[in-house]
């Protein structure tokens, strides 16, 4: 073995350490989707408050713009934060935003969807680039959630749902901020969690299942979607 092949083997052991303890010492944020409380199972089978009996098969949700204020009233706010939420990545939904500290949280901000500057500056890469699925061509936008899945309430084709919801144009603005009270140390993560259950109960499928364009209606999903978060 040379002795450049050795220094490039002991270069790499010497970084995999420091990799480990960077991914250790920061503080994330863990998004739990569920369904009631529970852990949402994609197709499995529940029954919303409205008795209507549904299986999720998709869920894609941008989270953009974080923002953790600590009780001495500094601010972090995370640059160019725009996170994809997708059932199918079960990691997307683990969000490391900075460093541990001893410091005291007192409240984290966020937006869930994308602000209108960033959809006016046209498809990007990373979780906007238009291969995730959430951007319509069509009118060059983002759509800020996406909901699918099916319900024997729904007299569609193949009894399918599907809200996508989005608009940055008013009065259709989908994007809606998301503010939360703290009082924890930023050594330890923060979990929230998305109930689609609250979502779900103020939607009767029979009446409402098929929502794809910025409108009234988009508008009123993107009110419901706000119940869906809480801190655990």
């Amino acid at each position: 073995m040379t002795k450049a092949i050795l220094i490039i083997i002991a270069s790499l052991l010497f970084c995999l350490p420091i990799h480990s303890q960077s991914k250790t010492d920061s503080l994330a944020i863990n998004f739990h989707l569920e369904f009631n409380k529970l852990p949402l199972e994609i197709n499995k089978k529940y029954v919303s408050a409205n008795k209507d009996t549904l299986t999720v098969e998709t869920f894609r949700c941008y989270v953009s713009n974080i923002q953790i204020q600590y009780k001495d009233n500094s601010v972090f706010t995370q640059k160019n934060s725009y996170y994809l939420l997708d059932s199918e990545h079960p990691n997307s939904f683990q969000i490391p935003i900075t460093k541990k500290t001893d410091k005291q949280i007192s409240k984290i901000t966020f937006n869930i969807g994308i602000d209108s500057l960033t959809n006016t500056a046209g498809a990007m890469a990373g979780d906007l680039d238009p291969v995730k699925g959430m951007y319509w061509a069509w009118q060059s936008g983002y759509i800020n959630m996406k909901i699918e899945g099916k319900s024997s309430s729904c007299k569609t084709r193949k009894n399918e749902f599907q809200f996508h919801v989005g608009g940055y144009l008013q009065p259709y603005y989908a994007m809606r901020q998301m503010k939360f009270t703290l009082d924890k140390k930023a050594n330890d993560d923060i979990n929230i969690g998305i109930d689609l259950f609250p979502f779900f109960s103020n939607v009767e499928l029979k009446e409402t299942n098929s929502v794809m364009i910025p409108g009234n209606e988009a508008m009123k999903l993107a009110n419901y979607s706000c119940k869906m978060f809480y801190i655990q």
